[in-house]
């Protein structure tokens, strides 16, 4: 006999393929690979064909496909392109996932984490990226939830919102930190209390602060800097440069407090963050130097 008519007993396909007697049985068993025909004594054999068959089988398996997939393209109901793409996309879930978990673990190495920044590290490595989303979603909804949708207060919720897709495949530390301390930040009451009366103030026509980094404090940045008291003499030259030095008592509080309506370390600190994840330039704290004016027209109030 050739190879065209020469028929294989199991036992020597497990030998000419070098799989196992149980394997090829128990694909067999599952119509994978069915016999081309039967001995007298009712053993099954295989042909030529059966062995290219089996060969299939094997490197399909071999790649991780699963068996049902694998009886879809030996019954020829899919091709093997379409399979492999599925599995191509499927893989490329698998690695981002391993990557992030990767990262995850790195960062707890690193940090010494609590087993709360565990949990939750390992909860946001297991989320999608629609999940995570949601996560600020809520948020946004619960801060801005009754606010005068004013153009203002619009963009701000739509800022406030702007996470990237996902991850990137190749976290860097400082990016999982990130994501870590936003999480913790948003699920603040205290924050999310802060926020809203930020909004709440801005949807009733306070004065909304300067955009983010200040140009327009630098010299306040610079006195603070310098170690000026805002209650001395030299801040309130500063404080001269800055506002008009003929504001009223009554009207230097009235700017303070607006301005401090919309001043906190924490809601900046959010902005930072955001950034972060969207890998965008870093900007420097402006919140410091927005205090110190702050003090500084209290103080000056008061002379």
């Amino acid at each position: 006999m050739d190879d065209r008519t020469e028929l294989f007993t199991i036992g020597q396909l497990a030998r000419r393929t070098g799989l196992s007697v149980r394997t090829i049985r128990f694909w067999s068993d599952l119509d994978l690979l069915p016999p081309t025909a039967r001995s007298a004594g009712g053993y099954r054999l295989y042909d030529a064909a059966a062995v290219a068959r089996l060969d299939l089988v094997r490197s399909l398996r071999e790649l991780g496909i699963g068996l049902d997939d694998v009886r879809r393209v030996l019954h020829r109901r899919t091709s093997v392109r379409e399979v492999a793409r599925a599995h191509v996309s499927a893989l490329d879930a698998e690695i981002r996932a391993l990557r992030l978990r990767r990262a995850v673990l790195r960062s707890v190495a690193r940090r010494g984490s609590t087993t709360e920044e565990l949990r939750l590290m390992n909860d946001l490595a297991r989320l999608s990226a629609r999940e995570r989303q949601q996560i600020i979603d809520d948020f946004v909804a619960e801060v801005f939830a009754g606010v005068e949708p004013g153009p203002e207060g619009e963009g701000l919720a739509r800022a406030m919102r702007t996470l990237p897709a996902d991850l990137p495949d190749e976290p860097t530390d400082e990016e999982v930190d990130a994501w870590v301390e936003l999480a913790e930040l948003v699920a603040d009451p205290a924050f999310r209390q802060r926020v809203r009366a930020m909004a709440v103030a801005g949807a009733e026509g306070a004065a909304t602060p300067p955009p983010q980094p200040l140009s327009s404090i630098e010299s306040a940045r610079a006195a603070l800097d310098a170690g000026i008291a805002p209650d001395s003499a030299r801040a309130r030259a500063v404080l001269d440069e800055m506002v008009d030095p003929g504001l009223s008592r009554r009207e230097r509080l009235a700017l303070a407090d607006d301005i401090e309506a919309f001043t906190d370390r924490r809601v900046e600190r959010y902005w930072q963050l955001i950034g972060v994840l969207n890998r965008r330039p870093p900007f420097p704290p402006a919140v410091p130097a927005v205090e110190w004016l702050v003090a500084a027209l209290r103080a000056a109030a008061q002379v």
